[in-house]
């Protein structure tokens, strides 16, 4: 997992840490949970309006390269409830973690199950806060 320093909103911090909470009890596997929950605790919390335009935060679209495979993939990083295709990527899945609070730019190694993950942020299409969706 890459210790660069990551940022998150108050709000999309306050709507994790309750959706961590409730999946507890419902969890068959704890450990996408645990890896949200780690990327939490370090994150720099941000007001929304503060947010770096290059961010990638909840219901952002960005376009991201997968440096191993030198695959290119446009993906929207949602809750879980609303995960309904690939290009639909939850929070809870290991992907999804692994994007949350990195910049345009920056190279991310994450543990997957069954190997590693070496993506690269290339563009962010859409990020709510940039658009003046705070509520999103």
């Amino acid at each position: 997992m890459n210790e660069r320093h990551i940022y998150v909103t108050v709000k999309d911090m306050e709507r994790l840490g309750r959706l961590v909470l409730a999946a507890i009890s419902d969890a068959p596997d704890l450990e996408p949970l645990r890896a949200l929950d780690r990327e939490l605790d370090r994150a720099q919390v941000v007001r929304p309006e503060e947010v770096p335009p290059d961010v990638v935060t909840m219901n952002s679209k960005l376009r991201l390269t997968d440096l191993s495979a030198g695959e290119e993939r446009v993906v929207t990083l949602v809750y879980p409830d609303q995960a309904d295709d690939a290009d639909r990527v939850s929070i809870l899945s290991p992907l999804g973690t692994a994007l949350l609070g990195y910049r345009v730019g920056d190279e991310i190694r994450w543990e997957m199950p069954g190997g590693h993950l070496h993506l690269r942020i290339e563009e962010l299409l859409y990020q709510p806060e940039a658009a003046g969706n705070y509520g999103e």
